[in-house]
């Protein structure tokens, strides 16, 4: 009873204020010069208040839901996972002339060897039908003097929890791309002082691109696994602008032969 009676009086005093801020538009013509800069003022404040309401309840509201850790697994996976980047807003949402070894966010880190970075790099908001992930991230590499452009993404530690020989990763991701390029995905797993390391293609042609890992070809050393993470590389990036609408990551036992 009381949220009802709450809700009518704040119905109320927002009816009060919209005829009052209409009449004030439909006077503003015929205003002094000092009365308008009053208004203009006010109206300013509101409107940055009212922006800020708008941009966080159209980014809550907008499918996919922010945090959405929900995508395709292979049946019988024992593993699943959606970095932190392509699930919620990240506190600095953009970077420009990226520096390498720069983070963005907490799992990723950048590596190239530019002499001069022309690279950008952008959270954006996934708003298509198709999109499962709410967040995409967006690449744009101008001028690239460098040899090679890299992300680094790191995978929390249940990802190296009971990984074992026996297991295979699948990599799959929605990209856009400007222009054809070459992009590789490579799974790093750390056993103890060694690290084992498996390259992909990532099948860019294909209406679905993913890559699976089989750790049964590797020297893995099950008992001692502390850390794994992702790397993607990107041949020749220059002039692109190369948007990565998801990225998620599962594992599952290989079936025994």
């Amino acid at each position: 009873m009381a949220k009802r009676f709450q809700a009518l009086i704040e119905g109320a005093l927002q009816r009060r204020y919209l005829r009052q801020w209409a009449r004030v538009a439909r006077l503003a013509e015929r205003q002094d010069a000092a009365t308008l800069k009053a208004y203009r003022s006010r109206a300013r404040q509101l409107r940055r208040q009212l922006d800020k309401v708008i941009h966080i309840a159209e980014g809550r509201l907008t499918l996919p839901l922010i945090g959405s850790n929900a995508f395709r697994r292979p049946m019988g996976s024992d593993w699943g996972y959606r970095p932190q980047l392509w699930r919620g807003p990240l506190g600095r949402p953009g970077m420009a002339a990226v520096e390498t070894r720069a983070t963005f966010g907490d799992e990723i880190t950048v590596f190239h060897d530019c002499a001069v970075s022309e690279l950008t790099l952008r959270q954006i908001r996934n708003t298509r039908e198709a999109d499962l992930a709410p967040f995409g991230l967006r690449m744009d590499v101008f001028r690239f003097d460098g040899s090679f452009l890299s992300l680094a993404i790191d995978l929390p530690p249940d990802a190296a929890a009971g990984l074992t020989r026996r297991h295979l990763v699948r990599v799959e991701t929605i990209i856009e791309l400007e222009k054809p390029l070459e992009i590789f995905a490579r799974l790093n797993v750390r056993h103890g002082p060694n690290t084992e390391q498996i390259v992909r293609e990532l099948p860019l042609h294909e209406q679905d691109v993913f890559v699976d890992f089989d750790l049964a070809y590797t020297n893995l050393n099950e008992k001692r696994v502390d850390r794994v993470w992702l790397d993607l590389i990107f041949e020749g990036p220059e002039m692109n602008q190369i948007i990565l609408r998801d990225l998620a990551l599962s594992r599952r036992p290989r079936a025994e032969l």
